[in-house]
């Protein structure tokens, strides 16, 4: 139980940074593609950061 309960979150820490690894490939190949709109989407993002609040 013990050993298959660890070696399934092994297995689903895998399968999220092979996630988010395709996630940033994705985000870098549409940054590539679309520029003005990435840069857009980054000025959007740091706003965002900016106020929000904690």
């Amino acid at each position: 139980m013990d050993a298959s309960a660890r070696e399934t979150d092994t297995e689903r820490r895998r399968r999220r940074a092979q996630f988010l690894r395709e996630l940033a490939e994705a985000r870098a190949l549409r940054d590539r593609v679309q520029p003005r709109r990435a840069k857009a989407a980054r000025l959007r993002h740091a706003m965002r950061m900016r106020t929000f609040r904690w």
